[in-house]
């Protein structure tokens, strides 16, 4: 989802999982389990915002992954192997239905602000494609904003299959591969002798303290590693989940740790922190490291690769949250009939319809914010709060789970299950919190109106919405067929 990194980044496993088939016979290799994890959580996207750091992002990145990564792996495989419907069933079970309601609401609505983000970065890696000045315009970021979202809409609301195998073909035309020759040419530039445009000293090993804000942009690494736990759900397909399932964790997470912070190295080797954007520093570094070895026409190539990946990522999820949200509504009645309705390829298009509107509206602010750097990394920690009360909600609903439910049959039992979840709760508040400090990047100045902006986004659409949503429901909402409802159960 590396929100915002979100590569495409991909959003957590939904309760778009509520109805699901019975488990297959066929097992899968612990091995094979790590590379679909990585697979869901590694990209380029968050390379730029980390490499700023220069050798201290390799602290920053391992510092979370030890906190909240771990944490939120071995919960979220417990509560997969032992209760189907992802994490409306889990927080509804563990605490109440309501908050189960919070919790699938947060999945969906976390990506209204997730894909002006992710399409953010793909307006600037794609005006590489065309004319580099562009990846600092607004209006141009607007425009590619709206266009690829709705062209997302149409495409989904066809019910076009096919869109994951796209995805999946993503991860190694548009990471993998671009990434090994970013690291492999840095590499080489540094070989011939060309001096490092960040330090890479021992000294330089933790982010130099100016205050608090200097450390902020770590938050954002929470949202690159959320998504982790939907793979949780094939846990019961390996052989020996007890003892595969952590081992096949630690495997994906070295590999993510090395997708994230090889590429932020090679890009802070050559781009001076000072010139880096958010949004259009992987391009950046591209461009200057081809550049010195005279083959810029790779420049555009490498453009289309990324924004391939991206766009492939945004169809596969695109519907993904919004159906859990549909299915758990017409069940409990949380949502209008009118945003309930499907279309004739039963799909929910009202919701998405809905969804692109406000999408649209937050579009058009990047054509009036002058730093679009500034405008990402807004949107980008709003992404985060609202996806980290998701992971408070499953953290407590797990403890509760196992105390309601000590003797319920789990394919996977994780360790110190109390001591975990405290420690991804107290990390994940944590990151909550101080995100809404204004990171030393944002170019503004004005804490209020960033704080103003933040609160308003995070807990207007996390916390408010829902609660009006849940405050004048109606019986008449709930429209759940008698085959749904047994199949939920």
């Amino acid at each position: 989802m590396s929100a915002m990194d979100l590569p495409a980044k991909k959003p957590a496993a939904s309760a778009a999982s509520a109805v699901r088939a019975p488990a297959k016979p066929n097992t899968i290799t612990w091995i094979a389990l790590a590379l679909m994890t990585t697979s869901s959580v590694a990209s380029l996207r968050a390379a730029p915002t980390m490499a700023v750091y220069g050798l201290a992002c390799v602290f920053l990145y391992v510092v979370p992954a030890i906190i909240f990564l771990l944490p939120t792996s071995l919960v979220s495989a417990e509560l997969a192997s032992g209760w189907n419907g992802g994490v409306y069933r889990w927080v509804a079970l563990g605490l109440s239905k309501p908050l189960g309601f919070l919790a699938v609401w947060c999945q969906f609505a976390m990506t209204i602000f997730y894909y002006p983000s992710l399409l953010g970065y793909v307006a600037s890696t794609l005006a590489y494609v065309f004319n580099p000045a562009l990846a600092s315009s607004g209006l141009w970021t607007a425009v590619v904003i709206m266009v690829c979202y709705w062209s997302g809409v149409f495409i989904s609301s066809r019910g076009t299959q096919g869109v994951a195998g796209l995805a999946s073909a993503g991860l190694i035309i548009g990471t993998l591969i671009p990434g090994a020759l970013l690291i492999l040419l840095c590499a080489i530039f540094l070989g011939q002798g060309n001096p490092s445009a960040a330090p890479m000293t021992a000294s330089h090993l933790l982010p130099a303290w100016t205050g608090l804000a200097s450390l902020v942009l770590i938050v954002n690494n929470f949202l690159s590693y959320s998504g982790m736990e939907m793979n949780a759900v094939h846990v019961s397909k390996l052989k020996n989940p007890a003892k595969e399932f952590p081992k096949s964790m630690f495997f994906a997470m070295g590999l993510v740790l090395v997708i994230f912070i090889l590429p932020a190295l090679a890009i802070s080797w050559v781009v001076p922190a000072e010139q880096l954007s958010l949004t259009a520093g992987v391009m950046q570094a591209f461009d200057a490291v081809f550049a010195h070895f005279s083959i810029q026409w790779l420049t555009p190539l490498i453009g289309i690769a990324l924004v391939a990946a991206s766009l492939g990522g945004m169809l596969t999820w695109l519907a993904g949250p919004s159906r859990g949200l549909l299915l758990i509504s017409k069940q409990e009645g949380y949502l209008p009939p009118f945003l309930q309705k499907l279309n004739k390829h039963g799909i929910q298009q009202n919701i998405l319809v809905t969804q692109g509107v406000i999408t649209t509206v937050i579009a058009l602010l990047y054509a009036f914010i002058p730093d679009v750097s500034s405008a990402y990394w807004i949107f980008s920690v709003i992404t985060t709060q609202v996806y980290l009360i998701v992971y408070l909600l499953m953290f407590v609903a797990a403890v509760g789970l196992r105390r309601k439910f000590p003797d319920h049959p789990r394919g996977y039992k994780a360790p110190m299950i109390v001591a975990l979840c405290g420690v991804g709760f107290v990390a994940s508040l944590a990151a909550l919190l101080v995100g809404f400090i204004p990171p030393s990047q944002f170019a503004s100045g004005n804490t209020a109106v960033y704080v103003a902006v933040v609160a308003g986004g995070a807990l207007g659409l996390g916390l408010l919405v829902p609660y009006l949503f849940y405050r004048f429901r109606k019986p008449s909402w709930k429209t759940a067929t008698a085959s749904e409802e047994v199949a939920e159960a």
